[in-house]
């Protein structure tokens, strides 16, 4: 069999995959988003797949299926390492070395227990293997999941809309529409990304929110968890059936996320009032914050959050304007000395 001669610089096809593995098409979920392109001797691509969830060919086989036999003797260039365990479908790396490939170069490597090691497998079966090209880029397709597989519990981000003084409604404390349509069509943007939606019964009960994804471009139904003891009337909207819909009475938020994680939750969206937000910041599982600026002084009303234990900080990676409205977003810094609350 004759080696591939390769392209100077797998970085150019593996820029491929990753936007193959960002596609419209490639949905969020309980599975990483990858993609993989098929590169034959002289340097051209001769196929191309990315993963559409959950049940479906992985990319790898996609890629494969569409090179046919062009892929004997080529290199597969995939953004996360090949999986070598059967599931809902079969080890990648089987299909890779049947189908004749060469060379397989991957980014990330796998960090799951039960899919991580492809690698050996694919150097054990005489397959040369190049891992790490363009690692960081490809974990930043799958933060949230990447996250979620290490620690065994969701990523969480925490999104909240303000006023310019820091309050979450009006005077009353009643329904208050503080950001513009703009921010809110980002927010359904947002709540498509992920695998759950959180609040609790407070602000299921005082704002009756629907906690589905409406935009006219995506399909996606997000798991709404309500937070609370407090029983909910049968005309409230998250019992609408149009969502599953999970109704929990737990006070540790880091069990709740250990719970949604076993669900295949592997991001939630915490959009819960002050009380509910402070305790899932108290507990150290808020990893990122979506704070929704409105150019409005309201005067009076609850403020976003009540006193910390502790400052924290927010290391502020996008500043964007919708309309009128600023959204900042950014991972919190965990204090120095502070452990991992689910380590």
């Amino acid at each position: 069999m004759t080696e591939p001669t390769p392209p100077r610089d797998w970085r150019t096809p593996m820029r491929e995959a990753l936007a193959l593995a960002q596609a419209e098409d490639a949905p969020y979920g309980e599975n990483p988003r990858v993609g993989c392109v098929i590169v034959a001797g002289d340097g051209t691509i001769v196929g191309r797949g990315f993963h559409r969830g959950a049940g479906t060919p992985h990319a790898e086989v996609v890629a494969l299926a569409d090179a046919g036999e062009r892929a004997r003797g080529a290199t597969a260039v995939v953004t996360l390492e090949p999986c070598r365990h059967t599931g809902r479908t079969g080890p990648c790396t089987r299909a890779l070395i049947h189908a004749g490939v060469v060379r397989v170069v991957f980014a990330q490597s796998d960090p799951t227990e039960h899919a991580g090691g492809g690698a050996v497998e694919l150097s054990a079966s005489g397959v040369e293997v190049e891992p790490g090209v363009l690692a960081e880029e490809a974990e930043r397709v799958n933060e949230e999941w990447t996250f979620a597989v290490r620690h065994g519990r969701p990523f969480v981000t925490y999104k909240c809309a303000v006023s310019l003084d820091g309050r979450v409604a009006g005077a009353d404390g009643g329904p208050t529409a503080i950001t513009g349509p703009g921010a809110r069509e980002h927010v359904h943007e947002l709540r498509a990304r992920v695998g759950a939606i959180i609040v609790g019964t407070g602000t299921a009960l005082v704002d009756d929110p629907a906690l589905t994804v409406r935009h006219p471009h995506v399909q996606a139904t997000p798991l709404r968890v309500v937070v609370g003891s407090r029983a909910l009337p049968a005309s409230a909207r998250v019992l609408d059936g149009s969502a599953p819909t999970l109704l929990v009475d737990e006070r540790d938020p880091l069990v709740l996320l250990e719970d949604l994680y076993a669900r295949g939750v592997r991001h939630a969206l915490l959009e819960g009032g002050p009380t509910l937000a402070a305790a899932f910041l108290g507990r150290g599982v808020v990893d990122r914050v979506e704070w929704h600026l409105a150019p409005v002084l309201l005067g009076e009303g609850p403020l976003a959050l009540p006193p910390l234990d502790a400052a924290l900080d927010v290391d502020v990676d996008r500043v964007e304007r919708f309309g009128e409205d600023v959204v900042i977003t950014g991972r919190i810094i965990r204090p120095p000395g502070q452990a991992e609350a689910e380590a």
